[in-house]
């Protein structure tokens, strides 16, 4: 274990119940309360809804076997098909650095990709580099050293803002003037 996660383990303990109370055993105490309550207080004071739901365990299947399709149709709908998923994302990219950093790092990547292949393909015809090509470079160049060497991860590293989050921003506005 590092110095950092043994510095934290409460805090990770506490992360973990969280989890493990919100994510299983909350939700299948509620399940269950949800299917008593209403079973005992609703269902069975009314004769027609008795009819309908004539035991504890037939009210048990019936409502699975149709609340579950329906729950997980919701589901799907929520991540596939609203607007809700996409503000809960970009609300997770924007707080977690380690998402910002890979982002920034994976465009950086390409672009340098992209003109190493170009020069590639010119060397391989035999064509010398132009001067455009070589300030191209060095824009290039410097400005990766610039990114690397103001980084730090949060929100904030110092009185200074985040370096990838401006960085990501830019290239963000860049696209969308595109």
């Amino acid at each position: 274990m590092t110095k950092t996660s043994r510095d934290s383990i409460g805090f990770r303990a506490w992360y973990y119940f969280r989890m493990g109370w919100g994510t299983y055993f909350a939700f299948i105490f509620a399940a269950i309360n949800t299917l008593t309550v209403t079973y005992y207080l609703a269902i069975e004071n009314y004769p027609s809804l008795k009819a309908v739901f004539p035991s504890f365990e037939i009210y048990i299947i019936i409502i699975v076997s149709i609340g579950i399709p329906l729950l997980v149709g919701i589901g799907y709908a929520h991540y596939k098909r609203t607007k809700a998923r996409k503000a809960e994302v970009d609300i997770l990219t924007e707080t977690n650095p380690y998402v910002i950093r890979q982002l920034v790092n994976s465009e950086l990547m390409i672009r340098l990709n992209l003109r190493m292949m170009e020069r590639l393909i010119n060397i391989s015809k035999n064509e010398k580099i132009s001067q455009k090509e070589l300030e191209e470079f060095e824009t290039f160049h410097k400005e990766y050293l610039e990114i690397v060497s103001k980084r730090g991860f949060g929100y904030r590293t110092g009185n200074n803002k985040n370096d990838d989050w401006s960085h990501l921003t830019k290239l963000l506005k860049e696209n969308d003037d595109v």
